[in-house]
């Protein structure tokens, strides 16, 4: 692609996603451990004198090219005239963050190639609560509406990620809650080392995973089934679904019960990573 440049939209993985309130506004208040994939989508960018999109990959389909595509919502938000290209890799509406993450590449991509500053705090805030982390795209712990990050040490871990491609609509899930004022996190201690990393993770939840559950029974397959893998130390929904996602140790582990998995259920999205 002469003359384009790219920037990555690695998916995001809540680890636990812990619902702590609720504000006036409607606002949930959350409290959420936060890890990027190295799969994801890509967005490329050129200059030109007018702003326009195009849409590739397996998941174009299921996208359109309106006034709430958060890309173009971004390239508005960052007043930049470019040609630009979703190539997109990730299932949609799928809990873990595809639209933010593309919409934080394209603030990137195009704050390099414009030179211009990357917009303020509120602005990105207000493109959804998931873009401030995914512009920062390392292992956070993320609270509030969105806007406190803390950028947290990790060690070596892999995932499998799961989809079995059925939506679950983040307000159904969310109004599905049967409490919303629930306890945050554990403070973030002796989580370096993985025996304690993995005691911790043992110890928080995803909120969202059980009325997720009671939307689409299938979450609850699909979590099984990463359970049933050698080396799955923890099995949990990421964000409000259907996403799912196992622990594992070592990348062998991760990329065999990535095979087993599409094996035994072809029509689902299977990705077995890193961690960023």
């Amino acid at each position: 692609m002469t003359n384009w440049q790219t920037e990555f939209a690695p998916a995001k993985v809540n680890l636990a996603l812990h619902v702590t309130g609720r504000r006036a506004d409607g606002y949930h208040l959350l409290d959420s451990l936060v890890v990027f994939a190295q799969v994801g989508d890509t967005i490329a960018a050129r200059p030109s004198a007018a702003l326009s999109l195009a849409l590739e990959g397996p998941f174009a389909k299921g996208l359109s090219i309106d006034e709430d595509n958060l890309v173009l919502r971004a390239a508005h938000l960052a007043r930049a005239e470019a040609e630009l290209r979703l190539i997109k890799n990730l299932p949609i509406a799928s809990g873990i963050g595809g639209g933010s993450a593309d919409a934080a590449a394209t603030l990137r991509l195009l704050s390099r190639i414009t030179g211009r500053s990357l917009p303020e705090d509120d602005a990105v805030l207000a493109l959804g609560a998931d873009v401030p982390v995914c512009l920062l795209s390392r292992s956070c712990r993320m609270s509030g509406i969105g806007e406190r990050i803390e950028p947290v040490e990790l060690p070596e871990f892999w995932l499998v990620l799961v989809n079995p491609g059925v939506p679950v609509p983040t307000g159904t899930v969310f109004g599905g809650l049967l409490s919303r004022d629930n306890p945050p996190l554990d403070p973030l201690a002796g989580i370096e080392k993985i025996d304690g990393f993995l005691e911790y993770l043992a110890r928080a939840r995803n909120d969202l995973e059980a009325p997720a559950r009671r939307t689409q029974p299938v979450i609850e397959v699909v979590l099984n089934t990463l359970r049933s893998q050698f080396g799955c130390r923890i099995a949990r929904m990421s964000g409000s679904g259907a996403t799912c996602f196992g622990v594992f140790c070592s990348a062998a582990d991760a990329e065999a019960a990535a095979t087993s998995i599409r094996h035994a259920a072809p029509a689902w999205w299977v990705a077995a990573t890193a961690v960023v």
